[in-house]
């Protein structure tokens, strides 16, 4: 592969520093590097610095690559989404509006249940065009890594489907997967009133084909006392850590320490979501090191005013992780630069912490810190060129994507259309 090398970079942020997951004031250390540039070989980073020390060490065919005095941050790590589902639920999004709430709709058959009955019956090769699909929208706002789970099939087919597609996306190489079982995410509609037999189900056929084919590196349960509760989410997520697989919880969205507090018994890598958390499960989960994926789109597109309290777990020492929750129920967006403005307005948090907390934090929450998250040498090439003045533009301008041009292992796989 070419060399190349991104010049005229108004600013280089490049998360360099301390090897750990960041919290405190440590979230708000960027590393920026003015009129920065960046040195890449085979898909690796060679060095990061100023302009005229990586000019001087530049070979004669090295591929150019002019930023024209924009910013250059490391590619997203979106570590919370489900991204392969058939059909939307815009006319739920109206049912919603008009008065109807989520659990409402839920109960009369809607909610993710209806996502399974259509994503059931689509093909594999439908599911696949949906997901490159939305890639592109992942692309568009500068996001490289996606934590990607699946929970829409809730049959052994079903899910199987599902990660084999997340499979076959991921071999496309445009961005990057992290895949995630999410076989405990509802009751499908056959075992309604028959819980523990579906989670039967789920451990004793489902776990053992996810592992069999190598198909998740983790698993994770919505707990939730209207879904699966304590004794049933711990069952599926230890049988899941047997096999071999880290693990994740959707807590606590609901129900204060609901599932936070498993996660914490468990040794989970995140709780994610935590709106209803008390003082409680933040020391729960600072105690466990578990980190806690916020995802304020899903508060805002379901109407709610409880956000997490991101401002208080930074104040306390959690390596906190911005997440979208990109599904087409509660949180139908794929844009970073979005949830970036949503932390900011309405859960106070600094644009500089959260470029932190959806690079180099998620890095370690999903696992990959020792490759992506930040620009340093040694690591992927993955970063993109947004048409900004400053990075806290990405937060400032709230509704419009950025990303100009998009890297993955030092190669081009996104350009904004006319540029």
């Amino acid at each position: 592969m070419t060399d190349i090398a991104i010049l005229n970079c108004r600013q280089l942020v490049t998360l360099a520093g301390a090897p750990d997951a960041r919290s405190g004031p440590a979230m708000r250390e960027l590393a920026i590097i003015a009129d920065g540039a960046l040195q890449v070989r085979d898909g690796r980073i060679v060095a990061a610095g100023p302009r005229g020390e990586i000019e001087r060490a530049l070979s004669a065919d090295t591929e150019i690559v002019d930023a024209g005095g924009r910013i250059v941050l490391p590619g997203f790590i979106d570590a919370h989404t489900h991204p392969v589902f058939a059909g939307n639920r815009a006319a739920e999004f109206e049912r919603r509006v008009d008065g109807a709430t989520y659990a409402e709709i839920a109960a009369s058959g809607g909610g993710i249940r209806a996502t399974v009955r259509l994503t059931r019956e689509a093909s594999a090769d439908t599911l696949l065009a949906a997901g490159r699909r939305y890639e592109e929208w992942f692309l568009a706002g500068g996001t490289t890594t996606i934590e990607a789970k699946s929970g829409y099939g809730l049959s052994v087919d079903g899910e199987i489907k599902i990660l084999r597609t997340i499979r076959q996306l991921a071999d496309g190489g445009r961005l990057r997967y992290v895949p995630t079982f999410l076989g405990a995410h509802e009751i499908p509609d056959e075992y309604r009133g028959r819980i523990d037999d579906y989670v039967d189900l789920v451990i004793h056929e489902m776990l053992p084909r996810v592992a069999e084919e190598n198909l998740a590196e983790y698993c994770d349960v919505f707990c939730e006392p209207s879904v699966f509760h304590v004794k049933q989410a711990r069952t599926v997520l230890r049988t899941a850590q047997a096999l071999g697989l880290g693990l994740r919880v959707h807590a606590d969205q609901f129900s204060a320490d609901y599932g936070s507090l498993l996660a914490s018994e468990l040794h989970a890598a995140t709780a994610d979501h935590l709106e209803s958390s008390t003082p409680a499960a933040w020391a729960a989960l600072q105690a466990a090191r578990v980190q806690p994926v916020l995802l304020p789109a899903s508060v805002y597109h379901l109407g709610s005013t409880r956000y997490p309290a991101a401002r208080r777990m930074i104040e306390l020492g959690l390596p906190v992780v911005l997440a979208t929750d990109f599904n087409p129920g509660s949180s139908p967006t794929a844009s970073m630069p979005m949830v970036f403005s949503l932390a900011a307005t309405q859960m106070k948090m600094t644009p500089a912490e959260s470029i932190t907390a959806a690079t180099i934090n998620a890095a370690h929450s999903v696992g990959r810190a020792h490759e992506i998250g930040s620009l340093e040498p040694g690591k992927l090439a993955d970063f993109a060129i947004h048409d900004c003045d400053d990075y806290r533009e990405l937060a400032y301008f709230f509704g419009r994507d950025s990303a100009l041009a998009v890297y993955v292992g030092g190669r081009r796989v996104y350009r904004r259309a006319g540029d």
